[in-house]
């Protein structure tokens, strides 16, 4: 395949994917605790966090449980600020373990906005946590997470923060803006296959974390401390994917952390500029536009359906189309992890191509 340019799965650099044909090894052995070690300290770096951390073998919709199960009780009221289908997830696995869901929803395509949130938290002081998505690929946008935290902390709230599409492609220093957890997964700007989450956790989480009583096994944060102060995980780990997520970890702080925001910054660009330059639409409002994917507004008597297929089946170009209620009326570009401008100069090129052929 010529390009995955979805959200995520993203493509996988050949140093990773060399790295994890290796031979399994014990994974309670001292070789992979002294990795297990190593990866947690480098992942500390990427997060901006002296908090702990630790992995978690599940897609990232496991971390967005962890961070759930392991701070509330059946019962707790929840502020979940939601813009796209992937805030609308997180809001049901809280009240699926029985929590009191506040949902707090803005029009897809735009931002949350942050007065609203406190307007909320005014009117119901029993709210014990906010949950909220950084990054909502389902719609393109990012949300102003600095401003968000300084609301959330203003009313002393735990932060429970999906990073799953931004850590590691768009800043997010967890520590200076008090994000209580804060989940990211393999997949996506981490340039790894899917299959581990990494969630970071405050002390103030671990201190709700003593209070908590939902159910909890497989995820409980106790347990995953207990194991990685003797170099191991609770559960059998995808060893190949941690193989592989310790050789993105080294090119990732090779590139360093700022270069790596410029780049996804000029590709977002590059992206938002090529599309308008074939006269189609951004769906989002272009100030809270992603860095990590691009959601572009169908025009009249397009068939999107048949711009996938031919993307894929002649050009060797994977996009993504809308989801739930956007279904057919939007298309998504991923642009995150190993990506360059370069990349997107050639999605644009084959779309002015193709769309004369799908347009009414």
């Amino acid at each position: 395949m010529g390009q995955l340019r979805i959200p995520g799965p993203t493509p996988c650099p050949p140093e990773v994917l060399q790295a994890m044909a290796g031979q399994m090894i014990n994974h309670r052995g001292p070789e992979f605790g002294e990795m297990l070690q190593d990866i947690t300290a480098r992942l500390k770096q990427l997060f901006q966090t002296k908090n702990d951390l630790y992995l978690l073998t599940c897609s990232g919709t496991g971390g967005l449980e962890a961070a759930i199960v392991n701070t509330l009780s059946p019962g707790d009221r929840v502020l979940s600020v939601t813009v796209g289908v992937f805030g609308e997830r997180f809001t049901g696995m809280a009240e699926e373990f029985g929590a009191e869901v506040i949902p707090l929803r803005f029009e897809y395509g735009q931002t949350a906005d942050p007065d609203e949130i406190r307007r909320a938290l005014q009117k119901e002081p029993e709210i014990k946590a906010v949950m909220v998505a950084h990054n909502e690929t389902s719609t393109g946008v990012t949300n102003d997470l600095a401003a968000i935290s300084a609301v959330v902390k203003e009313f002393d709230k735990l932060l429970l923060v999906d990073a799953i599409s931004s850590m590691g492609s768009i800043d997010l220093p967890v520590d200076k803006w008090h994000c209580d957890v804060t989940v990211t997964a393999s997949q996506k700007g981490w340039m790894v296959p899917p299959g581990l989450a990494m969630v970071s956790v405050s002390q103030e989480a671990w201190q709700a974390h003593a209070r908590a009583r939902m159910p909890r096994f497989n995820w409980d944060f106790a347990r995953a401390q207990k194991y990685l102060e003797i170099g191991q995980t609770p559960w059998t780990p995808a060893v190949s994917i941690v193989f592989g997520l310790s050789v993105a970890l080294d090119m990732m702080l090779k590139e360093g952390l700022s270069n790596i925001f410029a780049r996804h910054a000029r590709v977002g660009d590059a992206a938002r500029e090529g599309v308008k330059s074939l006269g189609m639409s951004l769906f989002p409002d272009e100030k809270y536009a992603s860095n990590t994917v691009t959601a572009v507004s169908v025009r009249d008597g397009m068939d999107v359906k048949e711009m996938l297929k031919i993307l894929r089946e002649e050009y060797q170009i994977v996009l993504a189309g809308g989801q739930q209620s956007l279904q057919g009326k939007i298309f998504r570009i991923g642009h995150l992890g190993l990506i360059t401008e370069e990349d997107i100069k050639e999605i644009i090129s084959a779309l002015k191509e193709v769309l004369p052929r799908v347009s009414a």
